[in-house]
């Protein structure tokens, strides 16, 4: 048997890891099981299996704002500029918005809600309830409100 070599990997290991780090207790690990959850509800809840949450969330931006720029949208959605292009390409494609050249910066584009996109935020929006339900389900109507409460508090800035 060769004599066992220690790789650069083991070495920077300590030999006894400070245990009181659980990442599996850490808030960034369990908002990500929170959200992998939440986005497995979605899809199997949605009704249209292709449109995803990011899809859904966006169109429900441009029904709730009316037309509205990419930048716009960036800020409604809090999706970054490059994601946000490329939802607004595929929701093109499915001829669920409209696309408009701003009136003031031809350079601009204006994001509108075609008929067919209406339809569809107005046929999800049930089941986005339920979606919501489910993926509240494990908690009581306190824990729900004080969880909610404490998802806002978490995201608002401190030098707002």
């Amino acid at each position: 048997m060769p004599p066992h070599h220690s790789s650069s990997f083991e070495s920077a290991v300590p030999e006894n890891p400070d245990s009181s780090y659980v990442f599996s207790e850490q808030v960034g690990h369990l908002l990500r099981k929170a959200y992998q959850r939440h986005m497995a509800i979605f899809q199997q809840n949605v009704g249209d299996s292709q449109l995803t949450a990011v899809q859904f969330v966006t169109l429900c931006a441009v029904r709730d704002h009316g037309p509205s720029s990419l930048t716009e949208l960036v800020k409604a959605t809090a999706v970054d500029q490059a994601t946000i292009r490329g939802i607004v390409e595929r929701l093109k494609a499915r001829e669920l918005i409209t696309l408009e050249p701003d009136p003031q910066d031809r350079r601009k584009v204006i994001v509108g809600l075609s008929e067919a996109g209406d339809r569809l935020v107005q046929q999800t929006v049930p089941c986005a309830g339920k979606i919501t339900e489910l993926t509240l389900s494990n908690l009581n109507p306190a824990e729900r409100v004080a969880v909610l409460f404490l998802l806002r508090k978490m995201i608002d800035d401190p030098q707002d």
